[in-house]
């Protein structure tokens, strides 16, 4: 696995370890145990000999699209995180003696670009805009796997909601603080994923041999962002009246990246895995964020 101590890999590694899995990290700095392989995407270097006969890999590894700026920096080395790793493990894979059955890698929603009401599936065709121009470049590095016979599960995540991380982490102060409010007009879609669930549809994939190629990992109830704000605040009996100012937002974050990831969005149903047999644990969105928002206190 690529990406252990992000907030999906952090979640899934005892999920792996509980089902009685071995997992191997893959690592950039000093190893920590037996089952720690080094890798450096930069430099175009990792252990091959390390990956021989491991059954699946979980590709979740690239730098975060929305913690800063878009500079040109910004933007090349968000994808170059994402295409040179993917690139090398898939070549590397596909030369191993006995490569993996699987590999699960990573990309997002942001592949279908800004189209508003549009229902989206693994069928509708990529946008336009920055991140979906990364996400494709991102799942067409993984091709050499594909070639080789690997089974390649390209996954299109949506917003994962935990309250310990990710989006949902950084709304919740504004909301306790009753700052909390809708995003523009609010019409615009947001495709949620609880981590349980989440993790859970990974797990899944792992084991459904017939599923291959890009499968979405949304919620098959996608929100407005108006309804998602006004669930949120329902939650935390917070009132959200008031709109989001933008330009607070554009002053830290840029325009454009204001812009593509908050007031633009996508209306994404996860049509194979659920026509592959995945059950999902949280499909309203005021249940889920109660249950994500409650799970730390019960923890």
């Amino acid at each position: 696995m690529t990406g252990s101590h992000g907030l999906i890999g952090s979640a899934l590694i005892p999920r792996l370890r509980a089902g009685g899995h071995r997992v191997v990290r893959l690592v950039r700095g000093e190893t920590e145990g037996a089952d720690d392989v080094r890798w450096d995407p930069d430099a175009g270097t990792i252990d091959g000999a390390g990956l021989e006969g491991v059954d699946a890999v979980v590709h979740l590894a690239g730098a975060g699209i929305g913690d800063k700026r878009w500079t040109p920096a910004r933007k090349q080395l968000i994808l170059e995180s994402r295409t040179r790793g993917t690139g090398l493990l898939a070549r590397t894979l596909a030369g191993l003696q006995r490569p993996p059955q699987t590999l699960v890698s990573g990309s997002a929603v942001g592949y279908y670009g800004d189209r508003g009401a549009e229902l989206l599936t693994e069928a509708s065709t990529p946008g336009h805009d920055f991140p979906a121009q990364a996400c494709v470049a991102w799942e067409a590095a993984a091709a050499p796997a594909a070639e080789a016979g690997i089974r390649v599960v390209t996954i299109r995540t949506g917003i994962v909601l935990a309250a310990h991380g990710g989006a949902l982490q950084r709304m919740l102060l504004p909301f306790k603080l009753g700052l909390g409010g809708r995003i523009g007009s609010g019409e615009q879609y947001l495709s949620w994923i609880t981590l349980d669930d989440h993790v859970g549809a990974v797990l899944h994939l792992l084991s459904a041999p017939s599923v291959s190629g890009p499968v979405n990992l949304t919620a098959p109830e996608p929100t407005t962002n108006a309804e998602f704000t006004r669930a949120l605040g329902a939650v935390l009996h917070r009132p959200t009246a008031l709109p989001t100012p933008l330009f607070a937002l554009k002053a830290v974050y840029g325009a454009e990246l204001v812009d593509t990831l908050l007031v633009h969005g996508q209306r994404v149903l996860p049509r194979v895995l659920e026509a592959s047999g995945y059950a999902f644990g949280a499909t309203d969105i005021e249940r889920a964020l109660r249950a994500v928002i409650a799970a730390p206190a019960a923890a």
